[in-house]
């Protein structure tokens, strides 16, 4: 018989609130991205010298962060894996790696940004970089989010008593976690390849 506590996490629909709630919030999401990739390519298909003489994006460097967050959410399935098995030191094995990778996708867009920055490329140098700038900075600030989340849900894991109550969070973090990396599949061949 489920307990108590797990029926009031139950909506009418049958689905638990906290996957409901995320699915609402990340469905807002998914507007405000679209609304700010239409806004890109809007500009884009209006601008005929794009993106300008100021240089041009690192392709190595974008293929490398995109493998890097294919890989974390590769990372954070297998997280949610171990924790269905209540095998506990491997799920905080896991969510440590996706954690250390989206750090690692951070480190390099800094890197990215430097670079621009010691060339004097700035979000005022012309549109295309203002869409840069504005498309991978909401970006990396959801990335940062997804950390904070994801770190939150791992120190959750080192009190046995609390993950037992809390271990669906693992399944909510993983979904904004593939959010991110979804975002990103669109934002790297826009930026990056086109």
């Amino acid at each position: 018989m489920a307990s108590t506590a797990h029926l009031e996490a139950q909506t009418a629909t049958g689905v638990p609130n906290g996957k409901l709630g995320m699915w609402l919030f990340l469905a807002s999401e998914v507007m405000f991205f679209t609304g700010l990739i239409a806004a890109y390519v809007v500009l884009r298909l209006s601008n005929p010298s794009w993106p300008g003489p100021e240089g041009h994006l690192s392709v190595p460097l974008g293929t490398l962060n995109t493998l890097i967050l294919i890989g974390s959410s590769v990372t954070i399935v297998l997280a949610l894996a171990a924790s269905q098995r209540n095998a506990l030191a491997a799920t905080r094995g896991w969510l440590l790696l996706t954690i250390v990778l989206g750090a690692s996708f951070l480190g390099i867009k800094g890197v990215e940004y430097s670079a621009k920055f010691a060339h004097e490329i700035f979000p005022s140098t012309n549109v295309f970089w203002s869409c840069y700038f504005v498309l991978t900075g909401f970006h990396g600030l959801h990335i940062l989010g997804g950390l904070s989340f994801n770190l939150f849900v791992l120190s959750r894991t080192f009190h046995q008593t609390t993950w037992a109550s809390q271990r669906q969070r693992l399944e909510l973090a993983g979904l904004y976690w593939h959010f991110v990396d979804i975002v990103w599949i669109f934002l790297f061949p826009l930026l990056y390849l086109l």
